[in-house]
């Protein structure tokens, strides 16, 4: 992620692919202007999707059997 973009995000939910031998990990970002998207960790935080709705987001992340893992990190105050 860009250097701004470490500094301006509201949560981050992580979502995994549990049917791999070693499971898969993506980030649903939501930033502080209301967008949302999606990194690839392992590809250096590459965006791969961005949407306005979490909704959206979400739906892409099903599609591909994503399951969201427990929890949602929160930008500290």
């Amino acid at each position: 992620m860009a250097k701004t973009a470490e500094t301006e995000w509201e949560f981050v939910e992580i979502w995994v692919d549990p049917w791999l031998s070693l499971p898969y990990i993506l980030m649903l970002v939501k930033d502080q202007s209301g967008k949302f998207s999606i990194h690839n960790p392992a590809q250096n935080y590459k965006c791969i999707f961005t949407s306005d709705t979490y909704e959206e987001s979400q739906m892409w992340l099903l599609e591909d059997e994503y399951e969201r893992v427990t929890g949602r990190f929160c930008q500290p105050e």
